[in-house]
């Protein structure tokens, strides 16, 4: 409890300490300010009459912390442009006009600065109204006709630049502004002059620029003028009236009043010959006729001029002198010839004997007469003239002429022939160029051709050239026929340069003709041989350059001579030498020319033609044979199919049973090698087949038959009586592919023919097979074919012929 009361004091104190802390941090804090506006106000108002007091304020508003005093600059500004300045510690100030005028109308604006910060007001407009009425002042209000006098335009109260205007005004007229000036003052002094004469009114106004544009016053109050006439007009006499060369004459000029600056002038063609001040002018001299013409007299007086005139008319004794140049051309080598001459227009009043003529060379005198001759060179050249002096009146004169200059000119020297690029191709067009190293210009160089054609250039400048396009040539000798002629002097023969030293002076390129391909030694070559394909030309610069083809197989050789023929050789010729060939030629006239094509056919070597030939009659000779022996077996075997036939068999089981000694027995059975010759073939179907359908399904070798000689005993007598024969039985025994043996020793087999009775029936108990018995009965493969005759005939047919 007894606590309490020390707590209460601690927290006062903790308490006092904080607000302590926050007086301290807030009065050593940093100072700051803005400025929050700025307002511009006119008084009393806008709108102003002219001489009005007018205010301009300007208000600034700023906030600010820990700053005891600020400074303010205030700056006024009319259109953008500062008019006035003031520092002040207030926050206000005024710029004072007064009294206001017209120029001070426009835009107003204020700008505050403060340390490092700006601010602008608002913009407003002063319009001042109304200008001062100018006031105009003279020097003189009596002045002569074109006399200066000073005039004065002021308006006192007004400031700027003033643009003044003066005007005069006549009776009963508008004003006409006479001059127009612009002042940096409010007034104007200046002068004007007056050329009418007689009365008239003066005034003036001004003009001053506003932002709003141009404004004028009113009119100033009126002067009245009066311009006098100022009579100074001179009065001009010339003494005498007629006037021959070479009289004195006299001009005289006055003016009818006095005055004692007035200033008299002679002038003629705008030069002066004369002039005085305050009294008459009086000229006296010599005239030429070229001073005939327009004599002027002129008085000035301040600013006032009057003039007078009068025509002078000199009358010619005699011309001017004329000197005559001829030929007006010359050329350095000829006769020329100067002479000078006058005409006489009034010989009665001089002997026109008594003149007298004198000729100059640049200024030198060359010779007292009229005419001079002379050969014309280097030397002669110059500028020439004449004089011609006459006596009149114990007066002695003269005249000269106008200047001749003589300047020979140089004769055209030989022409000289070039072609352009110094090549001509044959063929071609190209260009000549004709030329003389010396001759006056201008000359003409005219170029025949070769065909007749006349050219004509005609060169005025060293610069140039006479450049011919001159069309081909085919022909070097055509360039014989050409001819150039140059010519500057019409009066003397012209200078010819030939064709012919073209021949030595230039590279002259022809193509090459045509070429022409021949084959040595002929175009029918044997295999083995060897040719030469030769192209050759009839004309062509050199180098020319040959070039051979086949035309299968492209580009053979190529070669550079300077002969009109090349070739090319080929050894040991082939049948793939044969074909077209040709070749071309060309040269630095570049033009490729190409030959016809040429046949070349190699033919075969004559070895080669006889074996062929051998073998083909070999070939022949076998097949002649094949073809005769095959013929023969073909009759053979047709004879053979019609003569063998069986007539009767008696069985199958008889022709199956027979052996070779059964034969022998029955002395009417044949065999071979122990078998029967009825035996080993019965037709599965039971009947034969010929011996061509046999041999149609035989397999691809078949073996060849072959023969045997059988030999027929005597039958037997118990048996019926049968013709009795000794002829050979021939059989024919063919092996089968079952392995039937081949007869010994490669003997043939021999047919054998039976003889027996076509009527003959079998024994009794034996059956006969119908179906075996033919009238030809042919055994395939592995038989034998017996083909027996008729056993009433008794003779066998012969052994066939094989």
């Amino acid at each position: 409890m007894g606590s309490g009361p020390p707590g209460s004091l601690l927290l006062l104190l903790l308490s006092s300490l904080l607000l302590v802390s926050n007086t301290v941090k807030c009065a050593t804090g940093e100072s700051s300010f803005i400025i929050d506006t700025v307002g511009l106000s006119i008084l009393p108002k806008d709108n102003v009459q002219s001489g009005t007091e007018v205010k301009i304020r300007c208000d600034a508003r700023v906030s600010s912390s820990n700053i005891s005093q600020l400074g303010y600059l205030f700056e006024f500004m009319r259109d953008g442009v500062e008019i006035h300045t003031a520092n002040t510690t207030e926050d206000s100030t005024y710029y004072e006009i007064n009294p206001a005028r017209a120029v001070d109308s426009g835009n107003y604006q204020c700008k505050v600065s403060v340390k490092n910060k700006r601010k602008f007001s608002n913009t407003k407009t002063l319009d001042v109204k109304g200008l001062q009425t100018p006031i105009l002042h003279l020097n003189n209000s009596t002045p002569y006709e074109s006399e200066e006098f000073k005039v004065t335009c002021s308006a006192p109260d007004e400031k700027g630049s003033l643009t003044f205007n003066f005007y005069k005004t006549f009776r009963d007229g508008q004003p006409q502004r006479i001059k127009k000036q612009r002042s940096t003052n409010n007034f104007l002094e200046t002068t004007v002059t007056l050329s009418h004469i007689g009365d008239c009114f003066l005034s003036c106004d001004y003009e001053i620029s506003l932002v709003s544009g141009p404004t004028s016053s009113n009119v100033s109050n009126e002067i009245q003028v009066k311009v006098k006439e100022l009579n100074i007009v001179p009065y001009m006499t010339i003494l005498p009236n007629d006037i021959y060369e070479p009289d004195i004459i006299e001009v005289t000029c006055k003016v009818q009043i006095h005055l004692a600056d007035i200033e008299i002038f002679l002038l003629k063609d705008r030069a002066v010959l004369n002039r005085t001040t305050g009294k008459p002018l009086i000229h006296r001299f010599r005239p030429k006729p070229t001073d005939s013409g327009e004599l002027i007299c002129k008085t000035e007086w301040r600013n006032v001029q009057k003039e007078n005139y009068k025509t002078l008319k000199v009358k010619e004794v005699f011309s001017k002198p004329q000197l005559h140049l001829e030929p007006v051309d010359v050329f350095e080598g000829e006769r020329f010839r100067l002479h000078c001459s006058v005409k006489v227009f009034f010989p009665q009043m001089f002997d026109p004997k008594t003149l007298k003529y004198h000729l100059y060379k640049d200024g030198t005198q060359l010779i007292s007469s009229a005419t001079y001759v002379a050969v014309a060179d280097r030397n002669r050249n110059g500028i020439y003239s004449c004089k011609v002096e006459g006596t009149r009146i114990s007066t002695s004169f003269h005249k000269e002429s106008e200047t001749v200059t003589v300047k020979a000119k140089v004769p055209v020297s030989d022409p000289v022939l070039n072609v352009v690029g110094g090549k001509i191709f044959v063929g071609k067009g190209f260009q000549l160029i004709c030329h003389s190293h010396t001759g006056t210009f201008p000359i003409v160089y005219t170029l025949f051709t070769h065909n007749g054609k006349k050219m004509i250039r005609k060169v005025s400048r060293s610069e140039d050239q006479a450049t011919f396009d001159v069309p081909p040539i085919h022909k070097t000798s055509e360039l014989k026929a050409f001819l150039c002629h140059a010519s500057n002097n019409p009066r003397t023969p012209s200078k010819t340069a030939l064709g012919q030293k073209l021949l030595n002076s230039t590279n002259i390129i022809e193509p090459t003709s045509k070429p022409q391909l021949t084959i040595q030694p002929s175009q029918d070559i044997t295999e083995g041989q060897s040719m030469k394909l030769v192209c050759s030309v009839q004309a062509g610069s050199r180098p020319i350059n040959f070039t051979w083809y086949q035309e299968s197989n492209g580009v053979l050789a190529s070669l550079s001579t300077n002969k009109l023929e090349g070739y090319h050789s080929m050894s040991n010729a082939h049948k793939k030498h044969s074909g077209k060939y040709y070749c071309t030629s060309s040269n630095p006239a570049d033009e490729p020319k190409q030959s016809e094509p040429v046949t070349v056919e190699v033919k075969m070597a004559g070895w080669k033609k006889a074996l062929i030939i051998v073998f083909c009659f070999i070939l022949l000779l076998i097949l002649f044979l094949v073809i005769a022996l095959k013929t023969r077996l073909f009759h053979f075997k047709r004879k053979r199919t019609a003569n063998l036939s069986v007539k009767s068999v008696s069985t199958k089981l008889e022709r199956l049973s027979l052996t070779q000694a059964e034969v022998i027995d029955a002395n009417a059975t044949p065999t071979m090698m122990g078998k029967s010759v009825w035996s080993d073939h019965v037709s599965g179907s039971g009947g034969y087949e010929s011996d061509d359908q046999n041999s149609s399904t035989l397999p691809e070798k078949q073996a060849e038959p072959e023969y045997t000689e059988v030999q027929i005993k005597d039958a037997d007598p118990t048996k019926a009586p049968a013709k009795q024969s000794t002829c050979n039985i021939y059989s024919e025994v063919r092996h089968s592919q079952q392995g039937v043996p081949e007869v010994p020793d490669g003997k043939p087999v021999e047919y054998a023919q039976l003889n027996h009775d076509g009527n003959h029936q079998p024994d009794d108990g034996q059956v006969v097979d119908q179906s075996l018995t033919h009238e030809n009965t042919t055994d395939s493969e592995n038989n034998t074919d017996v083909h027996t005759g008729d056993p009433e005939e008794g003779t066998c047919d012969p052994a066939p012929d094989c």
